[in-house]
């Protein structure tokens, strides 16, 4: 049971968001309403049927259900639209910064121009209120020579996107396999992370930090199944963008009261909470921090480093990650 002063802490606390896929943004209302307006005959007969189908045993089972969601974003308006609708919920859960993932290959794949896709998502993120950046991530489950030719088609837009992530099936996809196209995208001048330590084994974090060279590493709650790499992970500082709500909805653990945030804490990690796909997972920002907050014995204390956390991990110029620290710390003081 969550202390309703600590609830409302916070919910009402500044923060960023650093790990969230925008087509896992995609609420069943919307995705009915796109398909309507783009004349896509969807699978399920109704928006209940549709959320009755979020019943996940594992990452690929979710994955299906994703890209079949995706198959109604057709025009920029719809990227648009789906962006939108996501930073207005971030913003009421006092998201200060989003660094937002999306995936081009799931739309170039259906025909849909890179162009359409970059220029919706980011036309969004200009005309909100919150902070908001981007992240190419490339889906894992495909090839490398499938990566290059995303990034070369991406890259006469690189003016709207800051960094380069990896994401998708984890089992079976090491790191490793990406090794050219990451290392040129570090050649590049972008920031770079990736999905490790989720499904996948200690070992993935590793080499997703060795041979990818990434700066952060997406979920990476695994790494507790390593002394030593927790131990790294600790002294050189990688930021952890933690999942809660989608660890328990894929089966990574059995419930939130299992779940290892404040052991990652604990340890020194600087771990963040994040909504990964909030549509799918049963929750924005606040609800992750709510159900987190509530199974776990996590206080002020913990609220506050978190918070600091984010904007620390944050792909932010010096002087904005700055006054946004010192926002967490003066709302911390008032209380």
């Amino acid at each position: 049971m969550l202390n309703p002063q600590l609830r409302t802490i916070v919910q009402q606390m500044p923060k960023a968001e650093l790990h969230i896929h925008i087509e896992g943004s995609l609420e069943p209302e919307l995705i009915f309403a796109l398909a309507q307006r783009n004349n896509v005959s969807l699978a399920y007969p109704s928006v209940e049927a549709l959320r009755a189908a979020y019943a996940f045993t594992d990452l690929q089972s979710f994955l299906d259900i994703y890209y079949a969601g995706a198959s109604v974003l057709l025009k920029e308006q719809d990227f648009y639209d789906m962006t939108a609708a996501y930073l207005q919920r971030a913003a009421a859960d006092n998201v200060r910064h989003a660094e937002i993932f999306f995936d081009p290959q799931t739309h170039t794949a259906r025909g849909v121009p890179m162009q359409t896709v970059i220029a919706g998502i980011y036309r969004a993120c200009q005309d909100s209120p919150v902070s908001a950046t981007l992240i190419l991530s490339f889906l894992r489950h495909l090839s490398e020579e499938d990566a290059f030719a995303t990034l070369e088609a991406a890259l006469p837009h690189r003016d709207k996107f800051i960094g380069i992530g990896l994401d998708s099936s984890e089992r079976g996809n090491p790191p490793e396999k990406f090794a050219r196209v990451f290392a040129r995208c570090k050649e590049l001048g972008f920031h770079l992370v990736a999905h490790a330590g989720e499904e996948g084994p200690p070992a993935y974090i590793s080499t997703a930090l060795d041979t990818l060279q990434v700066e952060r590493i997406d979920h990476g709650v695994r790494c507790t199944d390593d002394a030593a790499l927790v131990q790294r992970l600790a002294r050189e500082q990688v930021a952890l963008t933690v999942c809660p709500l989608s660890n328990i909805k894929l089966c990574v653990f059995g419930d939130m009261g299992q779940h290892n945030l404040l052991q990652l804490l604990d340890a020194g990690i600087m771990a963040t909470v994040n909504s990964d796909d909030p549509a799918y997972f049963g929750g924005y920002m606040n609800a992750n921090f709510e159900a987190a907050f509530a199974a776990l014995p996590l206080g002020l204390h913990h609220a506050q480093r978190l918070a600091r956390n984010s904007f620390a991990a944050a792909f932010l110029p010096a002087a904005q990650k700055q006054a946004l620290l010192d926002e967490v710390d003066a709302y911390f003081a008032a209380l």
